[in-house]
């Protein structure tokens, strides 16, 4: 097993102390950051995803992955190439109202910043007045929203509703991610993309702030 599979394998098994020296290790062998995070750490979290969604994995043990992979990616955030936090634009992001559920925002956020982006963090059960009072004020260049309930889901097709009452919608993408949504709710309720994952969430933040 090479040590990007050691990574996600660890990441995997919610291994704490073994991230660490694993990431460095890595790092030792001449894996760049994006690399390690992408190919190596990425790969478990899939699984873990994965295993989530058939009920094979648990809460707590998709949450020590997460803060597993979280060691590792606080580790790699300096030495990344893309240079200091914020230069590449920035993201507002919250779970929609009614959804208590951040694990997968929380992933996204990683990457978010580690790709150069300043993150401002809602947290849970966001009310719509709060993503629109904090997208008036900080100006990001993009809103993400999250919901893992079919029953929170259409919240945010309220507060894209607001964004266009406020005359707000045209200086602000939105994008949209969870566990029961897909493209097609992203188009129906007007959102601007949909991420199907924290990595594909990451391109597409790409795609959408180009400078």
């Amino acid at each position: 097993m090479d040590i990007l599979e050691r990574l996600g394998e660890a990441v995997l098994k919610g291994e704490i102390g073994e991230i660490e020296p694993l990431t460095r290790e890595a790092l030792d062998n001449n894996f760049e950051p994006l690399q390690i995070i992408n190919q190596g750490l990425l790969s478990g979290m899939d699984i873990v995803g994965q295993r989530f969604k058939a009920e094979e994995m648990y809460i707590p043990e998709v949450l020590l992955s997460a803060e597993t992979m979280k060691k590792s990616v606080e580790l790699l955030k300096p030495m990344l190439v893309q240079g200091s936090l914020g230069q590449a634009g920035r993201v507002v992001i919250g779970t929609v109202k009614g959804d208590y559920h951040d694990v997968g925002k929380n992933i996204v956020i990683m990457l978010m910043e580690a790709a150069g982006y300043e993150v401002i963090d809602l947290g849970m059960d966001v009310s719509e007045a709060t993503f629109i009072d904090t997208t008036k004020d900080k100006q990001p260049n993009v809103l993400g929203m999250s919901a893992m309930l079919t029953t929170t889901m259409m919240e945010m097709k309220k507060v894209i509703d607001l964004l266009n009452e406020q005359n707000l919608r045209h200086k602000v993408k939105v994008i949209v991610g969870g566990a029961p949504l897909n493209q097609s709710f992203a188009e129906q309720i007007g959102a601007d993309g949909y991420g199907e994952n924290a990595a594909a969430a990451v391109d597409l933040l790409k795609q959408l702030v180009r400078h």
